[in-house]
């Protein structure tokens, strides 16, 4: 078997399982929709217009739900390694000739398009029921972003999930990554009002940049930037990318 080939089969598995899983696809959605309606509409209530640079509440934090939805899609899917281990399927994997990089590439190409597939379907609620303003620029931007970001986190939960030896360990080491990553993003609020102790800790979250650039690209609100946010997020998959390759290699069964 080729590279090319083995990275094909492992890409077409993970698609297949995801696909196949009608409750996965379904309480993905439910998610991020509950965000949108009651925390959108209760807490769009008492928020002012201006703060928000005079968008709807809604609006403002859907970029934040997309980024949300490829955070919790991705990390979460570093969970099937520790599955895969437990009915041999990684063993498998690890014993055939395929190198290390490469099984590594294929899984984070299936958990990125899994997580992708969430983010499109989103995108079309968001556009018929939310009344997103998306053009076809947008559209393109906001996908580059979310691959970007998808690679990204997958490649951290890849990561993540090579070490942990129980679903447990996982849920609790994830659980302590991804709730600062979103929660302090500037997915819900406005950067620019923090106080300053809490604006540097925001600014130094890499999914930060991923929000500011979604909500500059649908919304049109100016950030840090369109160059800045793409060249932290270029540097952060490279990251992740680079530590996930070299966990995979020393990957045990």
């Amino acid at each position: 078997m080729s590279e090319l080939s083995g990275l094909y089969a492992l890409w077409y598995r993970e698609l297949i399982v995801f696909t196949r899983e009608t409750s996965r696809i379904i309480s993905s959605l439910i998610q991020p929709l509950m965000w949108l309606i009651i925390y959108g509409t209760g807490l769009g209530s008492v928020v002012s217009a201006s703060a928000i640079s005079g968008t709807n509440y809604q609006h403002f934090i859907f970029p934040g739900i997309i980024a949300m939805t490829a955070l919790f899609s991705s990390l979460f899917f570093g969970l099937y390694i520790i599955l895969d281990k437990r009915v041999d399927f990684l063993k498998e994997v690890l014993v055939s000739p395929l190198n290390r990089s490469t099984i590594f590439f294929g899984k984070v190409l299936g958990g990125s398009t899994d997580g992708l597939i969430q983010v499109i379907m989103l995108m079309i609620l968001g556009g018929l029921f939310f009344g997103i303003p998306f053009t076809i620029y947008s559209v393109i931007m906001t996908l580059l972003i979310a691959i970007l970001l998808l690679i990204s986190i997958t490649s951290l939960g890849l990561t993540i999930g090579s070490l942990m030896e129980s679903p447990e360990g996982f849920g609790l080491i994830s659980s302590f990554v991804i709730f600062p990553l979103f929660f302090l993003s500037g997915a819900l609020f406005p950067v620019s009002g923090l106080p300053s102790w809490l604006r540097y800790i925001v600014t130094i979250n890499p999914v930060t940049y991923a929000v500011d650039a979604l909500r500059q690209v649908m919304l049109g609100i100016a950030g840090f930037g369109l160059l800045l946010d793409f060249t932290v997020m270029i540097i952060f998959a490279i990251a992740m990318i680079a530590i996930g390759t070299f966990a995979f290699k020393k990957l045990k069964i």
